[in-house]
């Protein structure tokens, strides 16, 4: 199944993206993609439910906005340097265990949403990469049992700004989590619709010149490694987002390095996934 929601920011509505390409309003299931519905199977009951109440569902109107595919998860937790290339080119050795860093769950927007940027910021900065959706609860879980734990997987631009990330000490956690700059989305897809998640392509445009072509079998540390070493330092929860790295052509990396500024269009996508398209504005009061 392709989960999406959809109405304006705070009002989201659930639906489903049908084979034909057809939105699906699913509010009379009455439930949202949150923390709850992963945790109690939804995906299997919502199948159930959509094989008795589909032809009484209303479409879902052309043009409204998309917002995040999950419902405000407990944690979105993502991780650093997990493409060789991308590691080279920060100019950073590749890790010996998963660089792992939080992104606040209020940065979380619609995948077509304006990105802003923030008071002060001076380097904003992109990165496309494919999200993992915790489906149960899951502590101290073994690699070969990692994927029993995948809700489904959805795209995500983690948006970085370098100057608060990286010049102003501390944790990267405050050049990653000012409000948009967490756009998910447009779609989870279920876990049973991905074959391979270790061999996907992603990419992203700035200006329609192609920045980030790559494959998530370059990653270091691979999805079921992510899940089982994350499970380990912390209890991951139904709904919970787990961003997977993003590969080499960040902004950080170009010479010069080169950052977004107004004006500026972002788009990028993942195979099988679906795309999704950011303006960059500055904030204003």
């Amino acid at each position: 199944m392709r989960l999406f929601r959809f109405g304006e920011r705070d009002q989201e509505k659930p639906a489903v993206l049908l084979s034909d390409a057809r939105g699906l309003d699913v509010s009379a299931f009455d439930e949202d993609w949150n923390e709850r519905f992963f945790a109690t199977d939804g995906c299997s009951r919502l199948r159930l439910w959509l094989s008795h109440h589909a032809a009484t569902c209303p479409g879902v109107p052309p043009g409204v906005r998309f917002g995040p595919c999950v419902a405000r998860p407990s944690k979105i937790i993502c991780i650093g340097l997990n493409y060789a290339a991308h590691a080279a080119e920060s100019g950073m050795d590749a890790p010996k265990e998963p660089t792992v860093f939080f992104k606040a769950s209020s940065a979380l927007s619609g995948p077509n949403d304006d990105v802003i940027v923030p008071p002060g910021a001076q380097k904003t900065d992109w990165e496309v990469e494919l999200a993992v959706v915790v489906g149960k609860k899951a502590s101290y879980v073994t690699p070969d049992l990692a994927m029993d734990y995948v809700a489904g997987y959805c795209l995500h631009n983690d948006y970085s700004e370098r100057s608060f990330q990286l010049e102003r000490g501390g944790q990267w956690v405050k050049g990653k989590s000012c409000d948009t700059f967490a756009p998910l989305g447009p779609y989870l897809v279920t876990a049973d619709e991905i074959t391979d998640p270790g061999n996907l392509r992603l990419w992203l445009k700035v200006n329609g010149e192609l920045m980030q072509d790559s494959f998530t079998s370059d990653l270091i540390f691979d999805i079921p490694y992510l899940i089982s070493y994350l499970s380990g330092f912390m209890t991951l929860l139904p709904g919970d987002v787990v961003s997977t790295g993003t590969p080499a052509g960040v902004g950080l990396g170009q010479k010069p390095p080169r950052y977004l500024k107004h004006g500026d269009h972002v788009e990028c996508g993942i195979e099988n996934l679906g795309s999704a398209s950011q303006h960059i504005v500055d904030y204003c009061h």
